[in-house]
C-alpha cells in the first residue's frame, strides 16, 4: 500500500566523504530560499501530476470495479495494469536520447512530459466512457494506456529532477516533489471516493454516472501539470547523453526497444508453449518430431518463439540491445556477483505489502466499512502516518545507516500484515481499523525512506535515468505478478490466511538484507578508511557531476 510510490521516488545521489567535506556550508536563509525557487514550484506541480494516474488505475479503480459487482479474481488480474511501471526501463533509453517530432520544439524532456500528460488526461476521460458492468474490457484497455503514459511521465520526471539542479538542492526538490505527489494520491484515493459518493454511488447503490463524473473531474486535474511543463525551461543536455545520442541514433534506439520487447515476450512464451505441447511423447516414442511439427500447434509456437529468442540473442540482436545493455553492464561490472543479491533484495523488498495492498480496499468493502470510513482512515489518516514514518526513517538512517533501517522497515511492513489478519476476524471494527492502518502506513513510510536511499546509492549518475528506472521496475515486477493472483488467493485461503501468507513472503527479503548487512560490516571493519556511508554499497564507477544551474 504505502510502498507503491517508492518506485517513483526522487533519486538522491550519495556523495563520497571527500565530496561532502568539499561542499560549502549554507546558511538557514539560503537553505529555505531553495523552496522559493521556480524549480521547487515546478517539482511540486509535476509531483501532483505524477501522483494522480497511478492511484486511479490501481486502488481507486478496484473500488469502482467492486462496487460494479466485478469478481475479486478479475480485480486481482486487473491489477496487472501496474506491470507498465515494472517494465518502464524498456523504453527509458528512448526518452534519454530522442526528441519527439513537433512537440520536440519544447525540448527533450518537456516534449515527453507534455505527450505523456496529454495521454493521461485523455485516458482518464476515456475511462469515464465505459461502465465496467457492460464494457469491462474497454475500460481495462484504456486504463492500460493511462498506466503506460503515466510510467513514461515518471521516466521523464526522474531525468528532469536529476538535471535541473546541483546536489545541494536535490533534497529540497525531492521534498517538493513528494509533497505534490502525496497530495495527488490523497485526492485520487480519498478524494475520489468522497466525490463518487457525493455524486450518488453509495454502498450497494452502484451508480455508473457518479464514477464517470469522478474520472472526468480528475482528467481536468492534469491541467496544472501540463501548464507547468509548458512554462518551465528545458534543462541542459548532459555531455554523457550527447555522446550516447551520437553513438546510438534514433533507428538504433527503436531497434533496441523492439528487440527487447520481442525478447521479453518470446522467452516466457517459449517455455509456456513447450509445457503445453506433446513433446514428452517423443521421449516415449509415441510421436515423432515430424508429427509435432505437422499437428501440434503448441510445439509450432514453441519453435517460432525459440527462433525469435535466438535471433534476439545473436550478434545482431546484441548490437541492437546496446543502448539498453550499456547501463545494465555498468551495474554488473560495479557489483559483479553481489549484483545477484542486490537484485534479489530489490525484487522482493516491497512484495509483502504490495501483494497485500491489491486486496486492501476490496477487503475494507467486504468487511462492511463505508467509503467514507475507508477514505477517512485509510487515506486521510494513513497519509499522515506515512509521512511521519518517512520522517522518522530519515532520522534513523542518518543515525544508524541505511541497511539497519532497511531491515527494520522490511520487518515492520511484513509484521503489520498480521494486524489485517486479526481485523478480518473482528468485522467492521473502526478502532482496530485505525490502529491497523496507522501501523501499516507508518511502517510503509519507514521502509520507503530506507529503500529510496538504498536505490539511490546503487545508481551511477552517468546512467541515472535508465538505471533508476530499471531498479524501480525490478522492485515492482515480482510483487505485481504475484499481486495479480491475490484475488485467487483470497478466494482459496480466505482473508486471514491470505494476510498470513503475505507476511511470510517478507522473510526471504530479511535474509537477503541480513546477508548484505553482514558483508558491509565486514567490509567496513576491514577497510575503516573507505569513504562512503555505512551500510551503503560503494560504487567503483566514476559519478558524473550535476549541473550547476537550474533551468528557470
Amino acid at each position: 500500500m504505502a510502498g507503491i510510490p517508492a518506485a517513483r521516488a526522487v533519486r538522491v545521489h550519495t556523495l563520497s566523504a571527500t565530496m561532502q567535506r568539499s561542499m560549502p556550508r549554507r546558511t538557514w536563509r539560503e537553505a529555505f530560499a531553495t523552496y522559493a525557487s521556480p524549480s521547487a514550484l515546478a517539482l511540486l506541480l509535476l509531483g501532483f501530476a505524477a501522483g494522480l494516474p497511478m492511484v486511479l488505475v490501481f486502488s481507486t479503480l478496484s473500488v469502482w470495479l467492486r462496487e460494479a459487482g466485478v469478481a475479486r479474481e478479475t480485480i486481482g488480474y486487473a491489477s496487472l495494469i501496474g506491470l507498465a511501471y515494472a517494465f518502464k526501463w524498456v523504453w527509458s533509453p528512448l526518452l534519454d536520447q530522442w526528441r519527439l517530432p513537433l512537440l520536440g520544439r519544447l525540448g527533450r524532456r518537456r516534449s515527453w512530459l507534455a505527450l505523456s500528460q496529454l495521454l493521461v488526461a485523455v485516458g482518464l476521460a476515456g475511462m469515464a466512457l465505459f461502465d465496467p458492468q457492460t464494457h469491462l474490457g474497454w475500460l481495462i484497455a484504456v486504463a492500460v494506456l493511462v498506466a503506460f503514459a503515466s510510467a513514461t511521465q515518471d521516466i521523464a520526471l526522474d531525468a528532469y529532477r536529476l538535471e535541473i539542479a546541483e546536489n545541494t538542492q536535490q533534497a529540497a526538490l525531492a521534498a517538493c516533489y513528494t509533497t505534490g505527489y502525496r497530495v495527488a494520491m490523497l485526492l485520487a484515493s480519498a478524494g475520489a471516493l468522497f466525490v463518487a459518493e457525493g455524486f450518488g454511488s453509495v454502498g450497494n447503490n452502484y451508480l455508473y454516472p457518479a464514477w464517470a463524473s469522478t474520472y472526468l473531474l480528475f482528467a481536468l486535474l492534469m491541467l496544472p501539470g501540463l501548464l507547468t511543463t509548458l512554462w518551465m525551461r528545458e534543462p541542459p543536455v548532459p555531455q554523457q547523453t550527447q555522446q550516447a545520442a551520437a553513438r546510438y541514433g534514433l533507428t538504433h534506439q527503436l531497434v533496441s526497444v523492439l528487440v527487447l520487447i520481442v525478447l521479453l515476450i518470446s522467452v516466457p512464451a517459449m517455455f509456456t508453449q513447450l509445457y503445453h505441447s506433446g513433446v514428452d511423447g517423443v521421449f516415449s516414442s509415441q510421436v515423432t518430431l515430424l508429427d509435432l511439427l505437422l499437428d501440434d500447434r503448441a510445439f509450432l509456437r514453441f519453435t517460432l518463439y525459440t527462433v525469435l529468442t535466438v535471433l534476439c540473442l545473436s550478434s545482431f540482436g546484441r548490437r541492437g540491445l546496446a543502448p539498453v545493455l550499456t547501463p545494465i553492464s555498468d551495474f554488473i561490472q560495479r557489483y559483479r556477483w553481489q549484483a545477484l543479491v542486490l537484485l534479489g533484495l530489490i525484487a522482493t523488498y516491497r512484495m509483502s505489502d504490495t501483494v497485500m495492498g491489491v486486496m486492501a480496499n476490496v477487503f475494507y468493502v467486504d468487511l462492511g466499512f463505508s467509503k467514507e470510513q475507508i477514505a477517512s482512515v485509510s487515506k486521510l489518516f494513513g497519509l499522515v502516518m506515512t509521512l511521519l514514518g518517512a520522517g522518522v526513517g530519515g532520522l534513523l538512517i542518518v543515525r544508524f545507516g541505511i541497511l539497519p533501517i532497511l531491515f527494520l522497515g522490511g520487518l515492520a511492513s511484513a509484521a503489520t500484515n498480521l494486524l489485517f489478519a486479526m481485523l478480518s476476524g473482528m468485522g467492521p471494527n473502526l478502532e482496530m481499523l485505525v490502529f491497523t492502518i496507522s501501523a501499516d502506513n507508518f511502517s510503509g513510510g519507514l521502509a520507503t525512506a530506507a529503500f529510496v536511499a538504498y536505490l539511490s546509492s546503487l545508481t551511477n549518475l552517468q546512467f541515472s535515468a535508465t538505471q533508476y528506472a530499471l531498479l524501480s521496475s525490478i522492485m515492482l515486477l515480482l510483487p505485481r505478478l504475484i499481486g495479480g493472483y491475490s484475488g485467487v488467493m483470497v478466494e482459496n485461503l480466505g482473508y486471514a490466511d491470505f494476510f498470513l501468507v503475505t507476511a511470510l513472503i517478507g522473510v526471504p527479503t530479511l535474509l537477503l538484507i541480513g546477508l548484505q548487512w553482514g558483508r558491509e560490516r565486514r567490509h567496513t571493519s576491514s577497510s575503516p578508511d573507505t569513504p562512503g556511508n555505512p551500510g551503503t554499497p560503494t560504487s567503483a564507477a566514476p559519478q558524473a557531476p550535476r549541473p550547476t544551474s537550474t533551468p528557470e
